[in-house]
């Protein structure tokens, strides 16, 4: 090709539009790779996880957590009865939600008592007969601390259902621990409950299904 003035100018000319072209799209192209950054970014701040009950635990009980009856008092002593240094039954909540992050405890009227039951068998002594109105007046806590060598340290702690949050009776969440105080209704095992552990890296959600809430004691 011969380059006259004529076409060294129509050549500038396309060489200019294409760099106006480029200069409109540099910011494009660097939108969408920072806001595929940021998506990454979410991904990797959330960690779900389904809560499994723990196997073995007997007697056998279906009722979830539940306000202290005269069933679930005698059961819960027939519970602690069993001894051993880990029952399956005192401990059900062991493992409950497992992640690298965070573990977690409950208590419960029922806990309370085969707890005490547990702990004089342990130490072979003969079972007692735990007091029932302090069973009454006991509800439901959940104690949540982090995991050996985690470093994403608690912020926060929420417990939903149905997709709305479920307004604790106590709460105090400091230090990288929390815990937190509810009526038994929060736990009602007629649909999914779900647990948000909120560090200050990632948050661990667990989902517990209605059959899995049905073992809680």
């Amino acid at each position: 090709m011969r380059y006259t003035p004529a076409t060294m100018a129509h050549e500038d000319s396309r060489i200019h539009r294409m760099s106006r072209t480029l200069a409109r799209l540099v910011p494009v192209m660097a939108a969408l790779i920072v806001a595929t950054s940021m998506m990454s970014g979410v991904a990797d701040a959330q960690v779900s996880v389904k809560a499994v009950a723990r196997p073995g635990a007997t007697p056998p009980w279906d009722k979830g957590m539940v306000a202290i009856t005269a069933e679930s008092y005698y059961h819960a002593i027939e519970c602690g009865k069993q001894g051993g240094e880990d029952s399956a039954c005192v401990f059900w909540d062991t493992g409950l939600c497992k992640n690298d992050d965070f573990a977690l405890a409950f208590y419960s009227a029922y806990k309370q008592v085969a707890y005490e039951v547990w702990a004089a068998v342990r130490k072979k002594k003969p079972a007692p007969q735990p007091s029932y109105q302090a069973a009454q007046r006991t509800r439901v806590t959940i104690g949540i601390s982090p995991v050996a060598g985690s470093k994403n340290a608690l912020t926060d702690f929420i417990v939903k259902r149905g997709g709305k949050p479920v307004q604790p009776a106590v709460r105090t969440v400091s230090g990288g621990t929390g815990n937190l105080t509810f009526d038994y209704a929060a736990f009602a095992p007629t649909s999914t409950v779900t647990l948000e552990m909120i560090g200050k890296s990632r948050t661990v959600s667990c989902a517990i299904p209605p059959e899995v809430l049905r073992q809680f004691r």
